[in-house]
């Protein structure tokens, strides 16, 4: 019998059906000469500490750091998982072959072998690599089976990267818990939540941090345009108010009228943290929401492969085109006019070199059906950029005007589709809509003539500067994919991909775990750290923790692995020789330091305590104190609100006053029941809190 091993129960049902396999068993399907199995996910994991020696068992800052002469895996406990680990063994011990049928990735490889490892098999093992779930692409994967070992440097990668994880995680974790934490809570450190922890911190340090200073501009408006003078800002109102005053009783004189035609290129195709990006901005979809979205889309056979993280095609896919723009029937008015001529061949969309294991997300071309509203919303994303992808260039025309008033220059810019090319397929989207200079350059513009002249309006406008902008889960994935380097340039983008920290299937969930570790809290989009996440990155003082682009240097080479150009051994020495230095440096520290708790309460939590104890339920969420214990939280089952003061502590319910769980610590933040009201709800005191900042 030949033994397929796919990585969920649905998958497996798929593909027992298009071999032939039809007889359902327990934990497999049987037929046509296969056995057709499955694994939950992971069914193996690296062994705990305690389980190589028993002194490891207590946390202790003796036994640090805890380096295993060998690592090993083992089965996780759960009584269904064992259940049917025991019916995987079974099956392999009688095979004539395996075929890995799992996710054609590096951790899909991973999972894979540690339950063939695990369950002995002695057989040849084969790989079925395809990018979608259609019959067609199943069919032609059984065709072309490659061999186990083509795949061996991919394992080695994804084996380095969990050893890695195990190494830093479980020795950093202790060390910062023994030694900086209260009342015996785990302060969690990992390779990768660390430094994405830190770029969130350090931008609201930047916030804190920041001094709105005055500027001014001198602008004028001449028939109905507005010009801005090229000298750019006054740092004085006294020296803007001089070019005012110079200009005021001036005619404006048109100097120069310039034309500029170009074009416009549709955008990449989807990987998936721009598809991450693109659906938070768009419908405010949660990294980890988008993640789940596409993984049903590609179950759904509607889409391609999701963990990728290249915005290009293979030349191999150029010929199946026509026939994915057939099935597209929900675009019939878009597709038609594609489908009477030969499609272009874009090497901004075709390029073998920039395509390794998977290419971009686009549709199969299969019908989607019974999807549902969030689903539909992600498919329609990628249908139309695929669809963008074939048609003509935008043509645009770029006006720029020169003028003049008392020698003092002025300059507006605009722009005007002359051919909307791919822009139709979004209609009145903007390509680029969080590019607001670009936006507010594509107005059409009056018709000028070089040396005209006539009356204007000038004047002289007070600005303030402004703040970096907290990240949002769009912002913070498009860091991470540059190592903390934010940059809207693709090509630039492309390059500094290689050494972006953690990978695009992993990233939605170590934003979810910085939630769950309470390091992190959302107010609206925005992301600000809390106090216990401030305080741990103030306190890790070793720089490749924490460091963007030095823990980006990692995921460099775990990708050389992959490619055969770096030895896995290497890497684990250097990060054994880095957890020795950690353990040294902070057994070392003599600062006296700890670190604030910030319990996570969730509303699971919420309502069970509400349930039982209405009392308990009402006090404030966050570190407990005498100070605190006295105030009410604000709605017990909502959100808090977070103080726009110091940024670190939530507002509370006084005895006669709205304040911060920070005041002890030095916050004024305070707003009187008198002046404002006793009942306010929280959206209502979300408003006032924003007009006051106003």
């Amino acid at each position: 019998m030949k033994v397929c091993i796919a990585e969920k129960p649905s998958v497996a049902r798929e593909i027992a059906e298009i071999l032939g396999a039809t007889q359902p068993k327990k934990g497999y399907i049987e037929g046509n000469g296969y056995q057709v199995t499955w694994t939950y996910g992971h069914l193996c994991t690296l062994k705990e500490p305690q389980e190589y020696t028993e002194s490891w068992k207590r946390w202790s800052l003796s036994a640090l750091p805890m380096i295993p002469p060998r690592f090993s895996i083992k089965l996780i406990s759960n009584p269904t998982y064992e259940q049917q680990f025991e019916i995987i063994k079974g099956l392999m011990q009688n095979a004539e072959m395996v075929i890995n049928c799992g996710d054609a990735g590096q951790e899909g490889e991973l999972i894979q072998r540690w339950v063939m490892l695990k369950a002995g098999c002695k057989c040849p093992v084969y790989r079925l690599w395809i990018s979608s779930l259609t019959e067609e692409s199943i069919r032609e994967g059984f065709k072309s089976l490659k061999d186990q070992n083509d795949y061996n440097r991919l394992y080695e990668a994804g084996l380095s990267r969990a050893i890695g994880d195990w190494l830093l995680g479980m020795n950093a974790t202790r060390l910062y818990t023994l030694r900086y934490g209260q009342n015996k809570q785990v302060l969690s450190i990992g390779r990768v939540q660390t430094p994405t922890l830190a770029l969130i911190v350090n931008r609201q340090a930047e916030i804190d941090n920041f001094k709105s200073e005055a500027y001014w501009e001198l602008k004028t408006i001449y028939r109905d345009t507005t010009f801005s003078a090229t000298k750019g800002k006054f740092s004085s109102k006294e020296e803007g108010m001089r070019f005012l005053e110079t200009i005021r009783l001036s005619d404006f004189t048109i100097t120069d009228v310039s034309e500029k035609k170009g074009k416009e290129y549709a955008p990449r195709l989807f990987d998936l943290t721009s598809l991450q990006v693109e659906c938070n901005k768009k419908h405010a979809f949660t990294a980890d929401d988008t993640l789940k979205l596409i993984q049903s889309l590609y179950e759904k056979k509607v889409t391609t492969y999701p963990r990728v993280d290249t915005t290009f095609l293979s030349d191999d896919i150029y010929p199946k085109v026509p026939n994915i723009l057939k099935g597209l029937t929900d675009y019939i008015t878009f597709t038609e006019p594609l489908l009477t001529s030969k499609l272009r061949k874009d090497k901004r969309v075709f390029d073998n070199a920039k395509v390794t294991d998977h290419h971009a997300i686009i549709p199969t071309g299969v019908a989607p059906r019974s999807l549902t509203e969030n689903e539909k919303k992600v498919y329609d994303m990628i249908a139309r950029r695929f669809i963008a992808a074939f048609y003509p260039d935008c043509e645009v025309a770029t006006t720029t005007i020169l003028g003049k008033a008392a020698k003092v220059e002025f300059k507006t810019t605009g722009k005007q589709i002359i051919k909307p090319g791919w822009r139709v397929i979004f209609g009145n989207e903007q390509k680029n809509n969080d590019n607001e200079e670009e936006d507010n350059n594509e107005h059409i513009l009056p018709t000028f003539i070089k040396s005209e002249s006539g009356p204007h309006q000038p004047s002289l406008a007070e600005k303030w500067t402004q703040p970096p902008k907290p990240y949002t889960e769009a912002t913070l994935l498009r860091a991470m994919e540059t190592a903390g380097k934010l940059v809207d340039n693709d090509e630039l983008r492309d390059a500094l991909k290689e050494n972006g920290i953690g990978r695009p299937s992993t990233r939605a969930a170590i934003i979810e775990t910085l939630f769950k570790r309470n390091y992190i809290r959302k107010e609206r989009k925005n992301l600000y750290p809390t106090a216990t996440g401030t305080e741990l990155i103030g306190t890790i003082q070793d720089e490749l923790l924490k460091s963007a682009e030095l823990t980006g240097l990692w995921e460099k080479k775990l990708r050389q692995i992959e490619k055969g150009t770096y030895k896995a051994p290497q890497f684990l020495e250097e990060l054994k020789q880095l957890v020795q230095q950690i353990v040294q440096n902070v057994l070392s520290d003599q600062r006296g330091r700890t670190i604030t708790i910030e319990k996570e309460k969730t509303e699971e939590k919420k309502t069970k305590t509400t349930k039982t104890n209405p009392k308990r339920a009402s006090k404030p969420v966050g570190k407990t104190t005498k100070a605190t214990a006295s105030a009410t939280a604000l709605t017990p089952n909502k959100p808090l609100l977070l103080c726009p003061v110091c940024h670190k502590g939530t507002i509370l319910r006084g005895k006669n006053a709205y304040g911060c769980s920070e005041y002890k610590n030095g916050c004024n933040f305070r707003m009187d029941y008198a002046t404002y009201g006793k009942d306010l709800s929280n959206e209502e005191l979300y408003k006032v809190i924003q007009s006051m900042k106003k």
